[in-house]
């Protein structure tokens, strides 16, 4: 299969390096520029996969590459930046970035991110990725579930929400965390599209005596808890 290539454009070494330290654990081809015209050169010479953008850039800023990318090869870009104003999300979205994202963050739901997007733009490319707790394995070529006592095939939407809740186990996640990941920043529903799903989810999957279980935290969210051994 191929390598996945992920290019991160920051001005700040030390974001670029953690960036490249989570994305080199996930098998990433990782690769960083600091500018906005060595990083367009870098990501088109290099033909990378997705690309991890900050809006604050020396010699050429993010807009004005993001821009660029989507006219020359529409590669899958990520929006990195300190601001949170629904202005700068709507210009980004505009410009045709894939997802956004604010500093400070979390490393590891960045990486969440990077391969929600990297699954819409390249099936193929991410056709092996499997995730599993004991009792429950979720196989995204197949769109199907295997627990203890059955097989299953989910909608897509109530896979890609399982898939993130057994992907980080007993990490609770908000409902706008959920919409934000599954559905996109630019989903116009509310939070109670989440709930749906996951009451979907346990009408077909939640047992007695399960090692898993999905939790609700009240007036926060949901956390996918795994009992111990």
């Amino acid at each position: 299969m191929k390598r996945i290539k992920l290019l991160t454009m920051d001005d700040d070494p030390y974001i670029c390096e953690i960036i490249r330290l989570y994305a080199e654990k996930e098998g990433y081809e990782v690769y960083s520029a600091h500018d906005g015209m060595s990083g367009l050169s870098l990501a088109l010479d290099q033909e990378v996969d997705l690309i991890v953008l900050d809006i604050m850039l020396p010699e050429m800023e993010g807009w004005e590459v993001c821009r660029r990318l989507k006219m020359e090869r529409n590669i899958p870009v990520i929006m990195l930046t300190g601001k949170g104003e629904r202005c700068d999300k709507m210009r980004g979205f505009d410009l045709g970035a894939d997802d956004y994202v604010v500093k400070p963050f979390d490393s590891l739901e960045l990486m969440a991110r990077i391969k929600a997007v990297l699954r819409r733009t390249y099936p193929v490319l991410c056709h092996n990725e499997v995730a599993a707790v004991p009792g429950l394995q979720l196989d995204l070529r197949r769109y199907s579930v295997e627990t203890e006592a059955a097989s299953y095939t989910l909608p897509p939407k109530e896979m890609e929400l399982l898939f993130h809740l057994v992907s980080n186990p007993n990490r609770v996640f908000t409902r706008q965390q959920l919409l934000d990941q599954i559905w996109g920043y630019d989903f116009e529903g509310d939070s109670r599209t989440v709930d749906v799903h996951i009451k979907r989810i346990r009408e077909r999957l939640a047992r007695p005596g399960q090692a898993w279980s999905i939790q609700t935290i009240w007036g926060v969210g949901y956390k996918l808890e795994v009992s111990e051994p």
